[in-house]
C-alpha cells in the first residue's frame, strides 16, 4: 500500500501552526484535536518543523512553565523527516521505527498535503491482514 492510498482512507487535514505560535496555544490544540503532533509550516505552506508531546515534555523538563509563552519555533523539530505519496507503506514505518518518530508530514512539490501517524499504518496493515485472512477462508471453503 501507498501513502497516497493511506492519505485517501484518512483524508488530508493536517494540523497546523505558524512558527510564532506560544507553546500554550499548541497544548490547547493538541488536547482540543486529541492529537500527538502539529506540523509548523511556513508562509508557503512548506514543513518548517513539527512539534509532538514528547518535544513538549522536553521542553518543560528543561525550562520550566516559561515555555508556556515562547513560540513554538523555540522547542519544534526543525529536521522533519517527510515522504512523498508515492512511498510505501511498508517503507515509511521502516523510517518511523529507526527515527523512533510517529508521525511524517507528506510533501508534494515542497508543500505540506498530509500527515500519516504509526497508528494509521497500523490500522491500515490490519484491515490488510484480515482481508488476507478472509480471502484464505474462502479459498479454503470453496475447496
Amino acid at each position: 500500500m501507498q501513502v497516497s492510498a493511506l492519505l485517501a482512507e484518512k483524508g488530508h487535514e493536517v494540523a497546523t501552526a505558524s512558527p510564532d505560535t506560544p507553546m500554550m496555544g499548541i497544548i490547547e490544540n493538541l488536547s482540543d484535536k486529541n492529537i500527538g503532533a502539529i506540523i509548523i509550516v511556513n508562509e508557503r505552506h512548506g514543513v518548517a518543523g513539527i512539534i509532538s508531546e514528547r518535544d513538549i515534555v522536553r521542553s518543560l523538563a528543561q525550562h520550566g512553565a516559561t515555555v508556556f509563552d515562547q513560540p513554538v519555533s523555540s522547542y519544534m523539530t526543525q529536521s522533519v523527516v517527510t515522504c512523498a505519496e508515492h512511498e510505501s507503506a511498508h517503507d515509511l514505518m521502516a523510517k518511523m521505527t529507526a527515527g523512533r518518530f510517529r508521525h511524517v508530514p507528506v510533501v508534494s512539490d515542497m508543500r505540506l498535503v498530509g500527515v500519516i501517524s504509526i497508528g494509521d499504518i497500523v490500522k491500515a496493515r490490519i484491515e490488510e491482514v484480515q482481508r488476507e485472512a478472509e480471502a484464505l477462508r474462502d479459498y479454503i471453503a470453496s475447496s
